[in-house]
């Protein structure tokens, strides 16, 4: 108990030290965990489930040749690709953003550099320090957060495109 207590109070000085732009790297790469969690679970044990029923639906039908038939193997496809694919576009809008949001730390870091410039003038390099500090920490977290979204949303589209193209496999088209 006491070593979780020691934790959260070192996260909650570096969150401090880092200003309030981090708490809003911290959010967004909660959220793309979160969502990219959800897909790799989606992928790992819903998919197999639907994928098996698509199949089990496409070889109970007794017309697979007819342009008929083509239509709704492209139309059960296209549905399970449109939800293998679900929240990827805003998984991918976080992993971008997130350095985004380091920088306006890097800003607003550096808006307190020059307020202590200006108020205290350039003689006290302790005060100018914690500016800094929260110039840089954002910019930093912002990378990492970037980075592990980067390596693992690519893992995730690699999974996700081949369970749509073992799909596309599973439905022989005559």
């Amino acid at each position: 108990m006491l070593y979780l207590v020691e934790l959260w109070e070192s996260v909650r000085d570096f969150m401090a030290t880092g200003g309030d732009v981090l708490w809003l790297v911290a959010g967004a790469l909660f959220l793309m965990w979160v969502l990219m969690l959800e897909r790799y679970f989606f992928v790992s044990f819903v998919f197999p489930k639907m994928r098996k029923e698509i199949i089990a639906k496409w070889d109970a039908r007794a017309d697979t040749t007819s342009w008929y038939a083509h239509r709704i193997r492209e139309a059960w496809i296209s549905q399970a690709k449109e939800q293998l694919n679900a929240r990827m576009g805003l998984i991918n809008t976080l992993v971008a953003i997130c350095p985004m949001l380091g920088l306006l730390g890097t800003v607003t870091g550096m808006i307190a550099v020059f307020e202590v410039m200006a108020v205290q003038g350039t003689g006290n390099p302790r005060l100018m320090a914690g500016g800094i500090s929260m110039a840089t920490i954002p910019t930093m977290s912002g990378m990492v957060a970037a980075l592990s979204g980067v390596f693992f949303s690519t893992r995730l589209n690699a999974k996700l495109k081949m369970s749509q193209e073992q799909l596309v496999d599973s439905l022989p088209h005559h």
